[in-house]
């Protein structure tokens, strides 16, 4: 029987408790990572790195019912959360595609390599910022 490629899982995810788990179906290299404010408080760290899918590379397999979501009061941005855990989860970067906090991945990572760090001129004080991956000072348009 012949696989549509497209059907092919080609990373697995899930949150720090493994209550949600998700598939992705799409093989995975970019990394952006972002260091805004909003980011930093909602990890608790520098910012969030991420790779960006299309909505039809993702599903999630289980635990949908412990996904919770926060908006920001008078702002477009939103946060996934695992109720369990906290984990940072997968969520909506824009009408057709979701992004997924490279962190939870369990297995699809190996190519993963940091190719933008956003919202620079918005980083910690603390924070330096080496390595690869090309600093843009706001939101970067792919």
């Amino acid at each position: 029987m012949n696989k549509d490629n497209n059907s092919e899982i080609k990373a697995i995810g899930s949150c720090n408790c493994g209550k949600v788990k998700f598939e992705l179906l799409q093989a995975l290299t970019d990394v952006f990572v972002c260091h805004c404010s909003i980011c930093r408080k909602a990890t608790g760290s520098g910012g969030i790195a991420v790779t960006i899918v299309p909505d039809t590379s993702f599903r999630v397999v289980s635990g949908s019912d412990a996904v919770r979501q926060w908006t920001k009061p008078n702002h477009d941005w939103l946060c996934n959360f695992c109720l369990y855990c906290g984990s940072p989860l997968p969520g909506k970067n824009d009408e057709l595609h979701t992004y997924v906090p490279v962190s939870l991945l369990d297995s699809g990572y190996e190519q993963l390599q940091v190719k933008h760090h956003l919202y620079v001129d918005s980083k910690a004080p603390w924070e330096y910022i080496a390595g690869p991956g090309k600093q843009h000072l706001q939101a970067f348009q792919h």
